[in-house]
C-alpha cells in the first residue's frame, strides 16, 4: 500500500473530524445507562436512547442531557423482542447513519427474589431473554452494521458489556440473575473473538453495589456490608463510576485489548483472608 501523501493524510484528518460517531446504550433512561449516556455525548458521540418506558414518562431524567446539549434519539422498545431490536438498530442508522459504539447495559433482575429450589421456569427465561439472548442479538445486528461502514478512525467500533459481579459472586435467591451475567461474560468473549479481526473491540465492566433503582431495595444490607469492610474502597458506587470506564474502554486508549473485562466494584473482588 502505498504512503499517503502530506495532501491526502491532510483529507483524511478532516474526513475523520467531520464523521460525528454515534452511540447506542440500551437502558438508558435511568441509573447506570443514563450516566453511560450523558458521558458518551460529552465525550462527543450522538447517543441513541433505548428503553421500555415510553419517551415522555422520563423526560425529566433525559432533561440532563439536554443542558449538557448532547444530540440524542430515543427508541422505545423491549430487548427480549426482535423487532424492537431491529427497529432500534434501523432508526439510529435513519437518525444519525452509522454505529460505532454500542453500550449494552439493558438488563432486569427476578421479579421476585426466590431461593434458587423455587426459582421458576417463567422467571428464568425472562431475566435470560433480556440480558443474555436480547444482549447477543443485539450485538449481531450492531456488529453487522459497523462492518458495513467505513473506518473513520482507529478503529472500526467499539462494543462493551455491562456486566457484573454476580458473574462470579453467588447469590441463591436470584441464580437466574448469576446465571443471565455469567453467560454475558461468554458473549463478551465470543464477539471479541469474532470481531478483532473486523477492528471492532468488545469489552466488559463488571460493576458491584451500585447506587441505582435496582439496589434501593436492598440498601440496608449493602449499608451493612460497606460499614463492615466488605468493600476495600468504603463507599458505594455510583453510576459514574461505571459511566468513567465505559468512556475510557470507547475512546482510542485501549487499542490492544479485547475480550477483558474491569471490575468497578470498590474492590469487592479482592480475595482477602
Amino acid at each position: 500500500m502505498a504512503e499517503l501523501n502530506t495532501a491526502q493524510k491532510t483529507a483524511a484528518a478532516e474526513k475523520t473530524a467531520i464523521v460525528k460517531k454515534t452511540a447506542i446504550v440500551t437502558g438508558a433512561s435511568r441509573g447506570i445507562g443514563l450516566a453511560i449516556a450523558r458521558q458518551l455525548g460529552l465525550d462527543g458521540y450522538q447517543v441513541v436512547i433505548f428503553a421500555t418506558r415510553p419517551k415522555e414518562s422520563c423526560m425529566e431524567q433525559l432533561k440532563q442531557l439536554d443542558e449538557a446539549g448532547i444530540t440524542w434519539h430515543y427508541v422505545q422498545g423491549s430487548l427480549d423482542r426482535e423487532e424492537d431490536r431491529k427497529r432500534l438498530v434501523e432508526s439510529a442508522v435513519e437518525t444519525f447513519g452509522r454505529i460505532d459504539v454500542l453500550v449494552n447495559n439493558a438488563g432486569v433482575a427476578p421479579s421476585v427474589r426466590a431461593d434458587l429450589l423455587d426459582m421458576t421456569e417463567e422467571s428464568y427465561d425472562r431475566v435470560m431473554g433480556i440480558n443474555a439472548k436480547g444482549t447477543l442479538f443485539l450485538t449481531q445486528l450492531a456488529a453487522k452494521q459497523m462492518m458495513k461502514q467505513e473506518v473513520t478512525g482507529k478503529k472500526r467500533g467499539t462494543i462493551v458489556n455491562v456486566g457484573s459481579c454476580s458473574a462470579e459472586v453467588s447469590s441463591v435467591n436470584r441464580g437466574e440473575y448469576c446465571i443471565s451475567k455469567s453467560a454475558l461474560s461468554m458473549i463478551t468473549t465470543l464477539f471479541a473473538d469474532r470481531l478483532a479481526g473486523e477492528g471492532i473491540l468488545v469489552h466488559e465492566v463488571r460493576p458491584g453495589v451500585i447506587k441505582t433503582d435496582m439496589t434501593n431495595k436492598v440498601q440496608e444490607k449493602y449499608d451493612a456490608l460497606i460499614e463492615a469492610g466488605s468493600f476495600p474502597i468504603r463507599r458505594w458506587g455510583m453510576p459514574q463510576d461505571v459511566a468513567d470506564a465505559v468512556s475510557a474502554l470507547c475512546s482510542d486508549k485501549f487499542l490492544y485489548t479485547t475480550g477483558n473485562y474491569i471490575d468497578i466494584d470498590g474492590g469487592f473482588h479482592i480475595k482477602r483472608l
